[in-house]
This record gives C-alpha cells, structure tokens and sequence, in this order.
C-alpha cells in the first residue's frame, strides 16, 4: 500500500489467533525496508504485465455494493450503484453487513430488507438483466433474525446469498493486544460461526438458494466444511493476504483429495451434505433429470 510519506510499505500481522492487525512497518531498519519494497515493486510490476498480455474477459467480476456513511437515502445508493456499475458486472452483492456503516446492518431485518432487494431487483432489471443478485448477510444475525431474512430471500426470489461477513464479536480465544479495537473481524476466528449461518440459511431456505460460503477459509478442509453445509460456492479473503493467489491451487488440490477420500464425483456432490433430509431430495432431483436428459425410460 502506498501513500503518506512516499512508498511506505504496509504490513499485515497475522497474530497467533488467525486475526488481523494492520500497521505501517516503522521497525524495519532501511536495509530491509528496501530489499523488501524492491521486491514489492518487481511483484507489482509483473502482475501489471500479466494484466497488459492477458487475453480480454478473463475470469469474473462481482461488484459489491453498499449504502453511503451518510445517506438518508439508501435504496438510492444502491439503485445509482447498480446503473452506473451493473453493465460492467458478472455479479452484483446487496451488502447490507458491513459493520463499518452506521446503521446498515438494520437493513437486514424484514421490511427494511424486502423493500430494499425488491427496489434494486428492479433496477437490476433495468440496468444490468444480465447480472445475478446475491446479498451479502452477517454472522451475528439470531435465529428469528435469519429466519426474516430466508424468507425475504424467498419471497423475491434473489438469485443467491453470501454468508457471511466480517463478525462485530470478539472471540475470548483471540490474544492480540488489538482484539478490542472497532471494526469487522475475519479470518480463522469466525469460520466457525460463518459455517453455522450457512448451514442455518441452507436449512431455512430447504437448498433452493444458492450460497455463496465465505469467513475463515484457508485449506481445503475448510472449504469443504462450507459445501457439506450448504454452500454452492466458496470465496477466500483474508488468506490471500498471507499467501497470494496461489492459495487457490493449493484449496483446490486438498479439496479434491477430500472429495475423492469421502467418495465424491464433483463438488456438486457434496453440496448440503450435513442436512440429510435435504441433500437426499436433492440427489433423487438431479438423477431424475439426468434420467429424463438420458431418455431412460423407468418402470
């Protein structure tokens, strides 16, 4: 990260918790400070390479929405959100838990959450037809609280949702000196809890939403603990930081080793697994689509 007093090199921690902490490295005696701003600049400089060369409307774009800090006007944010960035979208995320805005997170009880999906539904419709809506919920919502929003999310008929985001609480395991200071938590902390909302919100919404597992998701077994309990998909934040994009060949590879060990053919396979009742209606479904798409004819 640059800025301040010219290239300044923004460090990271990762504390023994699996927490973050952010700060600028003023410990770091010039030497190393310049070995490693010099390899931050050639990384820097490759992935700008790797940009220029790269054949166009390679991989997928989601964009993120959220309401401004200061507006008395939400559903106009999004709504200006969705016009002027939706064409440009392969997704678009009504955040409505980001625990940095005041007041957001009130969105996500019922009326609130119902008039505003259906108004930016709308204007999804208008700007960017092409784009699927997913919202993007939070790990600290009640029971009753994720029962409104399951059947908000069902009675508009949204096209996913993302579980979770960053946490307010502050587990007693966490041993940073920084623990209590304000803002979203994420990483190894809330992949408990994150996997409890998307079990939950799968149960609630009987699997026919799809949901997008993130909070905490550094391993291949992490993943999979998201897709046995509901997710479709899984997203990876916070270990980027510490690994790079690399981290995704290594999930990946571990997670097939997971799926091949616990006799799983695809990812598909595994999805609502710890929710018997409905991952078996689902698999009599999909056989009976493939039977039907196979002409077999059953007696």
């Amino acid at each position: 990260e640059f800025g301040g007093r010219g290239a300044e090199l923004a460090v990271v921690k990762r504390d023994d918790d699996g927490s973050e902490e952010s700060k600028n490295d003023d410990s770091e005696d010039e030497g190393g400070r310049s070995v490693i701003t010099n390899k931050l600049l050639w990384a820097l400089g490759w992935a700008w390479h790797r940009l220029m060369i790269a054949p166009p409307n390679q991989g997928i774009l989601g964009v993120n929405l959220g309401k401004n800090k200061t507006s008395d006007d939400e559903i106009g944010d999004y709504t200006t959100g969705i016009r002027k960035l939706g064409p440009n979208a392969d997704y678009l995320v009504i955040n409505v838990s980001s625990p940095n805005t005041p007041g957001l997170r009130s969105l996500q009880q019922r009326e609130p959450l119902y008039n505003l999906l259906t108004s930016t539904m709308k204007a999804r419709d208008e700007y960017a037809s092409h784009a699927p809506v997913y919202v993007k919920i939070a790990p600290d919502l009640s029971l009753s609280e994720m029962e409104d929003v399951a059947a908000v999310v069902m009675e508009t008929g949204i096209d996913g949702m993302i579980v979770s985001n960053t946490t307010n609480a502050r587990p007693e395991s966490l041993v940073s000196p920084n623990k209590r200071e304000v803002g979203g938590l994420s990483g190894a902390p809330i992949k408990n809890r994150s996997t409890e909302c998307i079990r939950t919100m799968y149960k609630l919404t009987n699997g026919t939403i799809p949901i997008i597992g993130v909070g905490g998701v550094g391993s291949g077994r992490d993943a999979y603990e998201k897709l046995k309990a509901g997710a479709s998909l899984v997203q990876v934040y916070s270990m980027m930081v510490y690994e790079g994009p690399g981290v995704v060949s290594r999930i990946r590879k571990e997670l097939a080793d997971l799926l091949v060990e616990n006799g799983y053919k695809s990812v598909e396979d595994v999805v609502g697994a710890d929710c018997e009742d409905i991952y078996w209606n689902r698999v009599e479904e999909r056989v009976k689509k493939r039977m039907e798409a196979e002409k077999i004819v059953t007696v």
